[in-house]
């Protein structure tokens, strides 16, 4: 008969970390804050096996766990202080909820004795996220942070990944408590079933014009392989959902664009010409289908499979003829193997929209003196094979999103939701994880104003991205939309800039300046060999708001309409 050992007493504080280490927690995000103190001081302990990096503003803490989750398919953990803490990291518990990535945001909260009172910083966690996160909740006994614990994890892991919140409270950090440590996680994560596979291949074999269109989190290096497979046994063009390019090689000859902000004006048309759609994984969200006009709800035109992984997504707006749950991963190993002998009938249709995928992305004719069509195209065969892309908010990302290609075990990196002031923060999460790798972030000005200053974090812990600064002045998207519905009428979107320069070398970092297409790639080069975090300015065309269109364009639709 074997006889259990009895816990060795321990703080709150240190058992929330144990619980972080069983749970294959390796590192944190954080702003520190007197309201968390004894986690602080747990993790001291475990500085060998869990990595603190302190962030200069929660939004970027919380953007950098963010990060990391997209990366790792991991919970990135984040720690902040109540109240404004709280407040501020609230932007990355958004992304994460709206990008399905897993992610836990741990909050000091007042003492117990001080609740309901508006005592200081006092905020009820459980209602500012609760329509924000998956599960918000705080507590209140220190012998139950195993069982919470356990719960975080497999609940931002399970289903569609998300957020976590956890409140706190200073005083239960405190407490000493005897209490047995959970065992680790496992995420619970939905499969096909064979007769489901039947049912997908009866439909698209029936098809004569199908397209595959991937999306979402919880892809794998080996399933974006997997898909890849399927997709070229079977001669089934695939696009990608918004920011989600990584997942099928564009080399491939089968990749045929994205839905994205810079989607190809030929691909919306042969959606529209498509008679079944294999959707895997995406959610079929605003973006992804441009204000739900792409698709026709609630019954599409083309005969919709939506395979996802959580059943709420499937119908929610667009009813399916087929609705599959299922983790995209394992969805992509039970296709892997099937080859429905219809890739002669479906070569022609998609090798059209391979060529107009590729006609796409020569870049157009331009007379300014950085030409970033160009740029990126000298740009697009040079960067090595696992360079990590990192995006923004704006209309700058279109020249990443429209003339470089990603592909396994590279990544791209951008919020789904449009927030501005990411890219840096989940760039510097990117190096610090991925050291040896090239990490590339792609800012406009007003996004780098926001969040630039964590360079300083990068410098401090060794981290090395390279930041692509794009500085036309304005606030470049909101410009877009005056221009198109008023013309000359110029509010609240221009940009006064400091000295970049300046600022780069006073965070530590590298720093050059670019104003013409021929200096672009010898200041990249410059910048890598650095060997140390940098910063170069592109000073790009105010006048070029798009990659796709010009403000006199723009002005003379309305003039015209």
């Amino acid at each position: 008969m074997t006889t259990k050992t009895r816990p060795l007493p321990r703080t709150g504080g240190k058992e929330l970390v144990d619980q972080l280490l069983i749970h294959g927690a390796d590192s944190g995000y954080c702003v520190p804050g007197e309201s968390y103190l004894e986690v602080l001081d747990a993790l001291y302990d475990q500085r060998e096996h869990f990595t603190l990096y302190n962030a200069r503003h929660e939004a970027g803490a919380a953007n950098m766990a963010e990060a990391y989750g997209k990366l790792t398919g991991r919970p990135g953990i984040c720690l902040v202080t109540r109240g404004p803490g709280a407040c501020h990291a609230a932007i990355g518990i958004h992304i994460a909820q709206q990008d399905s990535t897993p992610m836990i945001l741990l909050i000091g909260q007042v003492d117990r004795g001080s609740m309901d009172r508006e005592a200081f910083q006092e905020i009820d966690y459980r209602v500012m996220f609760g329509g924000m996160a998956k599960w918000v909740a705080q507590i209140e006994d220190a012998r139950r942070i195993p069982e919470y614990m356990a719960r975080a994890f497999r609940v931002a892991t399970s289903g569609r990944p998300g957020p976590v919140v956890l409140a706190l409270p200073e005083d239960m950090l405190t407490d000493i408590v005897e209490v047995e440590d959970a065992v680790p996680y496992t995420p619970s994560r939905p499969g096909v079933a064979v007769e489901e596979i039947e049912k997908i291949a009866a439909l698209v074999s029936c098809a004569k014009r199908p397209m595959m269109l991937v999306g979402g989190s919880g892809w794998t290096d080996e399933s974006c392989g997997q898909i890849r497979t399927f997709a070229e046994t079977n001669g089934i063009p695939v696009a990608c959902s918004f920011r989600r390019q990584d997942i099928l090689d564009n080399a491939s000859e089968c990749y045929v664009g994205d839905f994205g902000t810079a989607v190809v004006p030929s691909l919306i048309k042969r959606l529209a010409e498509a008679d079944l759609l294999l959707v895997v994984g995406a959610r079929l969200g605003e973006m992804t289908t441009r204000t739900y006009t792409t698709l026709t709800s609630p019954n599409p035109s083309q005969t919709l499979i939506h395979v996802h992984i959580d059943p709420d997504e499937i119908g929610r707006v667009f009813s399916p003829a087929l609705g599959v749950v299922s983790a995209p991963d394992k969805l992509a190993a039970a296709l892997a193997a099937h080859d429905w002998g219809q890739r002669s009938r479906w070569s022609e249709w998609c090798k059209t929209l391979r060529d107009e995928y590729l006609a796409d992305i020569l870049p157009p004719s331009h007379d300014y003196p950085l030409d970033m069509g160009a740029a990126m195209h000298a740009l697009r065969d040079s960067l090595p094979k696992e360079c990590i892309v990192t995006l923004d908010a704006g209309n700058h990302t279109g020249w990443a999103q429209r003339f470089l290609a990603y592909q396994r075990p590279g990544r791209i990196i951008g919020s789904t939701c449009g927030a501005m002031g990411y890219s840096v923060p989940a760039a510097v999460a990117a190096s610090l994880r991925e050291p040896e790798k090239c990490v590339l972030a792609f800012v406009g000005d007003g996004g780098f104003m926001m969040s630039g200053i964590e360079i300083a974090t990068a410098v401090q812990h060794g981290g090395r991205p390279i930041v692509l600064l794009f500085n036309n002045g304005t606030y470049g998207t909101i410009r877009m939309h005056q221009e198109r519905e008023h013309p000359n009428r110029v509010s609240g979107t221009d940009l006064v800039n400091p000295d970049f320069g300046q600022l780069a070398a006073g965070l530590g970092a590298h720093f050059e300046r670019v104003i013409d297409t021929a200096a672009f790639k010898p200041a990249l080069e410059r910048a890598m060999a650095s060997g140390r975090s940098a910063v170069i300015e592109l000073v790009t065309d105010p006048e070029r708001i798009s990659t796709r269109t010009t403000v006199t364009a723009l002005r003379s639709a309305k003039a015209r309409s």
